[in-house]
């Protein structure tokens, strides 16, 4: 939109004139580790160069859509920034997506080219894939990236990409292809992909512009080493990806994440910043011999999806260096809200901080009017990371937008009286007992206050007098035992009555999304048949 032009949040730049920049400064310095190799600037960009000639030479246009399933290998790295570079929009997904999922990703985006592994933590891609061809008539090219010989007629990529030599295009014509900013870049969908297909439109702008506002608040610059284990399949992931290539600095790839093989791998590339969910804190800290990693070099982590408990927050404090953030963010909207390096990470507990300067952010009521602070209502937020709109689904757009343009977050959340935004929970989530409002995260906030609590979620359970009921699913602390009466004896003092759990249910562990969120679909029904009760 001209407004963010002119304001310069749209800088009509693209991820390749990053990697090209980088390229020619410091061609030397290291730009991509994984398990496999190690990558610098100037092998990084003559590789992306080559696949995108590639692209160009087997008649890719940007018409065009090139589906990448790879986990966090360099190769991933090197997929999009090629699409990008011809002008080919790409779609991204995770690695453990499966028959299901991926029919409906191809189908539904016609992809016309697929990027897999060989094989990945023993599952066998090719043959998934060979299952889905005859029913996915668009798609024609398969690159494939694994060590062992890869079948005819699919393309061995990694053989292609490690082999070198000249590109398949010329420089004139990758020239001609470059897209402008303002043009489609990638497809991604929600975490559902069943029901409304809802597939997420970002131009080159609204990608790129977030990344900038993520670099700036965690202050990572070209001496950075980023350390990324959240799946680049998945919208933080890429980011995390991107946000290296934006400052020219090391990007870290884990594939799975492993937290003694994060520690190591902290101590030994000197990492300076990484992403995550609480969860993966809590299996940090909980390493055996967490104490004899160096892990000096940390400068700032950033944690996001969903609240990071007080407990957890002391324990980083005492045994981590540098500054722990949180971020609110959705693929629709990039980043929206963070902590600052000079807050006090336990004065804004529970919340996500104030809103990127270039970020609007609103509270509103079920009429759309603006709330006071303390008031709970629906997040809004209109800026300039925010999506184009929904794929082939007009009917989403409508409801998804305001006339005046600013989205429809479904989550809850309210202000505080320093302006920092505190999420509550999403909105399909709140639970609605005998007309009364209840929203689990405050609950849950609560319930990681207990000293036997390792895990925690609140749920729904249908009953026919009250509407719904509350149920506490809890994952006990090694070699603690949490009776019912205990948990609500806890709570009795610290929320209203009528929020308290009438039900729980102790669990080994809680389902939860790649990126660290609860399920709470899946859990509502571990929780109901563990108590016996039918879904409806």
């Amino acid at each position: 939109m001209q407004e963010f032009r002119e304001a310069g949040h749209w800088t009509g730049e693209t991820t390749n004139e990053w990697l090209e920049a980088a390229a020619r400064a410091h061609p030397e310095r290291v730009a991509l580790v994984d398990r496999r190799a190690r990558l610098d600037y100037a092998a990084y960009h003559e590789r992306v160069v080559r696949l995108a000639a590639r692209f160009v030479a087997v008649g890719l246009t940007s018409e065009d859509v090139v589906a990448v399933q790879l986990p966090n290998w360099n190769e991933f790295a090197v997929a999009i920034n090629a699409a990008m570079l011809v002008g080919i929009p790409f779609c991204q997904y995770h690695s453990d997506f499966r028959r299901r999922e991926v029919e409906f990703i191809l189908g539904f985006t016609e992809a016309s080219v697929l990027i897999v592994p060989r094989e990945f933590r023993g599952f066998d891609y090719l043959a998934m894939i060979e299952e889905l061809k005859p029913r996915l008539p668009k798609l024609a090219h398969v690159f494939v990236v694994g060590d062992d010989d890869v079948p005819e007629p699919c393309f061995d990529l990694r053989r292609f990409l490690d082999s070198g030599g000249e590109p398949e295009a010329s420089a004139g014509v990758l020239r001609a292809r470059r897209p402008r900013a303002d043009q489609l870049s990638r497809t991604a969908f929600t975490s559902g992909t069943t029901g409304n297909p809802k597939a997420v439109l970002h131009v080159h702008d609204t990608t790129n512009c977030p990344l900038r506002f993520l670099n700036r608040g965690q202050r990572i610059t070209a001496d950075s080493v980023f350390l990324v284990f959240l799946p680049a399949g998945l919208n933080w992931g890429l980011f995390n990806v991107l946000q290296a290539l934006h400052v020219g600095c090391r990007l870290v790839l884990q594939d799975v994440f492993r937290a003694e093989e994060a520690l190591a791998l902290v101590e030994r590339e000197r990492v300076t910043h990484f992403c995550c969910a609480p969860a993966h804190l809590v299996a940090m800290l909980n390493v055996p011999e967490f104490d004899r990693y160096d892990l000096s070099s940390v400068e700032v982590m950033m944690t996001g999806g969903a609240s990071c408990p007080i407990e957890v927050i002391r324990e980083v404090r005492r045994r981590l260096p540098g500054q722990l953030l949180e971020m609110y963010g959705m693929l629709e909207c990039g980043t929206q809200a963070h902590t600052l390096l000079s807050d006090d990470p336990e004065e804004v507990c529970g919340t996500v901080g104030r809103p990127v300067p270039e970020m609007g952010i609103r509270v509103v009521d079920d009429a759309g009017e603006d709330l006071p602070a303390g008031a709970v209502g629906e997040i809004l937020t209109y800026g300039p990371s925010v999506t184009i709109g929904y794929y082939n689904n007009p009917e989403v757009n409508r409801e998804s937008f305001t006339p005046d343009g600013w989205f429809h977050t479904g989550d809850q959340g309210s202000f505080d009286e320093r302006g920092n935004l505190r999420i509550v929970g999403r909105k399909k989530e709140m639970i609605i007992r005998g007309g009364a409002n209840i929203y689990p995260r405050e609950i849950e906030e609560v319930l990681y206050q207990h000293p036997k609590v390792l895990d925690a979620a609140i749920v729904g359970i249908p009953d026919h007098r009250l509407g719904e009921r509350v149920c506490a699913c809890i994952v006990p602390k090694a070699g603690e035992h949490l009776t019912f009466e205990d948990l609500v004896a806890f709570l009795h003092d610290r929320i209203a009555r009528y929020k308290l759990p009438e039900f729980m249910q102790t669990l080994e562990d809680l389902p939860r999304t790649p990126t660290g969120k609860v399920r709470k679909g899946p859990l509502r029904d571990i929780a109901m048949e563990g108590l016996g009760i039918a879904a409806e």
